[in-house]
């Protein structure tokens, strides 16, 4: 298979790293980009944690070691030859994050700026509904909530991408 410009899709940057670190989506988007003049349209996505009204101090996310990895490359993969990308990006943090920190940091890269999008949101929708993570909340007022639950809008915003 072929992806961006008849290029192997093995040989497009792939990046996907899984980490408790926080990250610079400027600096992985210059590593992403450095010296690629084809590139015409850059679409990055950031989440973040939010306190859901003041009520939460932080969430804490874990993922399937390996598994997550190998997954959220699949995806990164697939978009790649679907949408004929020069590159694409995937970092998701783990571990305990406050509201505001970052969580997940999706770059996408493409000669058209509609290419750009629709990878950046492909991989997102996946990401969210195939990718072995699990969060739970702590609330601000001390007591550990639940873990979250998965969402019928995100099953329906990947199903928009088998129709």
């Amino acid at each position: 298979m072929t992806g961006a410009a008849n290029i192997p899709v093995a040989a497009q940057p792939v990046v996907v790293r899984v980490q408790r670190e926080d990250f610079d989506p400027m600096v992985e988007t210059a590593a992403l980009t450095e010296g690629r003049s084809q590139i015409g349209a850059i679409v990055t996505f950031t989440g973040l944690c939010r306190d859901e009204g003041g009520s939460l101090s932080a969430l804490e996310l874990e993922h399937y070691p390996g598994m997550a990895e190998a997954e959220i490359r699949r995806i990164c993969n697939d978009a790649v030859e679907r949408f004929s990308l020069e590159g694409i990006a995937a970092i998701h943090r783990v571990g305990r994050i406050a509201p505001g920190e970052n969580i997940v940091l999706v770059v996408a890269t493409a000669p058209h700026r509609h290419a750009a999008f629709d990878g950046a949101s492909f991989v997102m929708d996946f990401l969210k509904t195939s990718a072995p993570f699990w969060k739970k909340e702590h609330r601000a007022d001390g007591s550990t909530g639940g873990w979250v639950e998965a969402k019928d809008t995100d099953d329906r915003a990947r199903a928009k991408w088998q129709e």
